[in-house]
This record gives structure tokens, C-alpha cells and sequence, in this order.
């Protein structure tokens, strides 16, 4: 079970047990017209073959409570081995890590969380009661990464799109219908994608997955100016905006990872988009491979600036991420399980021979 001291010490504040957590009619009290909808997302690790010690790694849900998430608790099992928390130290990503001796066979951790969700949507017609972000956040969000560049091609292209201009919202409007526009799907690149964006730009080859769509996004906007990041995470319920594509389609969400981003603006806070679930429906929607002139497609072009659905639970907005203890390089971003063994790192990608498992199930109920 989940350490209340170890969370201290990290920083992080955390409820220590599952069973006490808030009620929906609670949540709902101060929610105003959307209601709060409560999620348990289980992640079993099974290591098949260790070798020597093994390490594991697995992403909490954010920490902090936003207007869209609210983390109600966590627990976990490191079946014969010994389990710790972590927080990443530049952008707060939470983590479980486990430790097993050689003599475990097989490793195996439980994580268990449980988050309250609700839909956000942002009237971008007038301004909001947001609260202004602190100075520090906002500069982090328009840094570089070792894979979001903001000079060179990526800031040439970040200016052509916005030139003429001034607006925040304005910019990342344009950013956003350039990479609808000019990017695709491309269902053979593994998992989400780790966002290259130069490379993107350099070869002219803008097929991908959300890791790098929505980081071409969040990438182009840094370089124009305009604070923005990747939010990290997975989902864990059908759509119920009518979107096949949007949506866990069954409670095994094992590979349901995705990735969406956000960009901030003054008198609107954080703004929430999209553009790779637009090309998510192009693809995948039935009857599949729509086009942009589709009725379908341009209502979740219009929906996804501006707007999530909650039917997803968001990890951190990691990116360079060095995992405590781990011999392995840094990660682009922390979105999946990791591990290792002596003989080197896990394939984060290849649930079925890692081992790991992630399920979802909705426990709303009436208030």
C-alpha cells in the first residue's frame, strides 16, 4: 500500500488509502453545470524474463488538481520487491518505482489509481476568471527540448504560419490548422510517436502519431512565442461525443496511451487542443479515411481547439525524463511503463513481452 511518508518527502500530497475518497455529490458540489465522473485504472507488471535485479517504473496521475482532474488516491504492490514514489524535479511528474533482487521470479507491481474527470471546454469569445500562471511555468513551457527544438527550421516554419499575427490565441489558431492541414496519421509508426519534430520539418515527412503530431504543435507555438506543452496520459472510457476513433472501446486500455496538448493565454488560462485526434477521425472513423471536407471531421476539428473530452486520464507534461536509479538514457517523454533488467532496458512498446496490463473501469454513480 501506498507510503504517506515517501509522498511527504517527495512533495507530493497525495490521499493515502482508496476507500475514503470524496463522493461525486462532494466533487460535484463546486462544479458547476459539468459533473465529475470517477475512474479506477489498473497497471499490472509481470517482468517474463528477468535478469539480475530489476527496476520498474510507472507514471502517476497528475498530482496536482486541475479543472478538468482531480487525483483521488493510489496504491500500489511491488510483489516481493520494494516499492518507492519519485518526483521528476522539472516538471513534477509523479512516479512509482519498484526494486526485486535476482531471487524474484517473476517481478511483478500493482499500481491502482483512481481519478475524478470532467469535460473542459474554454470560451475563447471572452475572456475568463482564469487564474494567471506563475512566470516560471510559463518560461519552462517555451524552452527547447532535446526533441522540440525552437531555432532553425522549426522557428522559420513557426513564423511563416503566424506572420501578421500578435495574438496568443490568434497564433496558435494558425498553428493549429497548419499542422490539420499539412500532417497525417501514419498507423505504422509504433506507439504514439516520440515527436522529432526537425526531422519532421527537415524531410517533409509529416505522418505520425499524437507523440508527434501535438508536439509539432506544442513545438511550432513555443518558437512563435506562445507557452505551450504536451499533456501525457491514456483513455480510459468510450467517447461520448460520438467518435468511435476517441474513445477506450473496452476496458483493456494497455495501449490507449495518448498524448494532447495545451497552450496558455492571458484572460484564458490554459487552452486545451487537439490536432492529432482530428487526425485520428480522418483515419479511423467509420467507415475510415475521411476527408477534411467531412461533416464528422470538421465538427471535431472545431471541438478539439478549445476543448477535451474527459473519457482520458492525464500522467505529466515530462519531457527529458531521467527515471530514479535507472542505468537506461533519459526517456523523450514518460507516458508507458518502463523497466529494467541487467541485461538493459524493457521495450516500453511491447506490453506482451514486458509484461503489463492496464484496465479501466468507471465507478460513477448517481449523486
Amino acid at each position: 500500500m501506498m507510503d504517506r511518508r515517501t509522498f511527504l518527502k517527495a512533495g507530493v500530497v497525495l490521499p493515502v488509502a482508496l476507500p475514503g475518497v470524496p463522493s461525486l455529490a462532494a466533487l460535484a458540489a463546486g462544479a458547476g453545470a459539468q459533473s465529475w465522473r470517477m475512474f479506477e485504472v489498473t497497471t499490472e507488471v509481470e517482468v517474463l524474463k528477468p535478469a539480475g535485479a530489476t527496476r520498474l517504473w510507472l507514471p502517476l496521475p497528475l498530482a496536482a488538481d486541475t479543472d478538468y482532474q482531480r487525483h483521488l488516491g493510489s496504491t500500489w504492490t511491488a510483489h516481493g520487491g520494494k516499492a518507492y514514489t519519485a518526483v521528476e524535479k522539472r516538471y513534477g511528474a509523479g512516479i512509482v518505482g519498484a526494486e526485486f533482487p535476482e531471487a524474484v521470479n517473476p517481478p511483478r507491481l500493482t499500481l491502482v489509481s483512481r481519478v475524478a474527470t470532467r469535460d473542459r471546454a474554454v470560451d475563447l469569445s471572452r475572456p475568463a476568471a482564469a487564474a494567471r500562471e506563475d512566470a516560471a511555468v510559463l518560461g519552462l513551457n517555451l524552452e527547447a527540448t532535446e526533441l522540440i527544438p525552437t531555432d532553425g527550421i522549426v522557428r522559420e516554419t513557426a513564423r511563416r504560419i503566424t506572420r501578421g499575427l500578435r495574438g496568443d490565441v490568434e497564433k496558435a489558431r494558425a498553428i493549429y490548422e497548419w499542422v490539420v492541414e499539412n500532417t497525417f496519421r501514419d498507423p505504422k509508426v509504433r506507439g504514439c510517436g516520440w515527436g522529432d519534430i526537425r526531422t519532421m520539418l527537415e524531410t517533409r515527412y509529416f505522418g505520425g502519431k499524437c507523440g508527434d503530431l501535438n508536439t509539432l504543435f506544442v513545438g511550432l507555438a513555443r518558437a512563435a512565442g506562445v507557452a505551450a506543452r504536451d499533456v501525457y496520459g491514456v483513455r480510459i472510457a468510450r467517447s461520448a461525443r460520438g467518435f468511435q476513433s476517441l474513445g477506450a472501446n473496452t476496458g483493456v486500455v494497455t495501449k490507449a496511451q495518448h498524448c494532447r496538448a495545451e497552450f496558455y493565454a492571458a484572460g484564458h488560462g490554459w487552452i486545451p487542443v487537439d490536432p492529432a485526434d482530428v487526425r485520428k477521425v480522418v483515419l479511423e472513423e467509420p467507415p475510415g479515411k475521411l476527408v477534411l471536407t467531412d461533416r464528422k471531421v470538421q465538427r471535431a476539428r472545431a471541438m478539439l481547439f478549445g476543448a477535451w473530452e474527459m473519457n482520458w486520464m492525464a500522467f505529466n507534461y515530462a519531457h527529458d525524463v531521467g527515471l530514479p536509479g535507472a542505468k537506461g538514457p533519459k526517456l523523450p517523454y514518460f507516458m508507458y511503463p518502463n523497466g529494467e533488467t541487467t541485461e538493459g532496458r524493457l521495450d516500453q512498446l511491447d506490453p506482451d513481452t514486458f509484461k503489463y496490463t492496464i484496465t479501466a473501469r468507471e465507478l460513477t454513480v448517481a449523486a
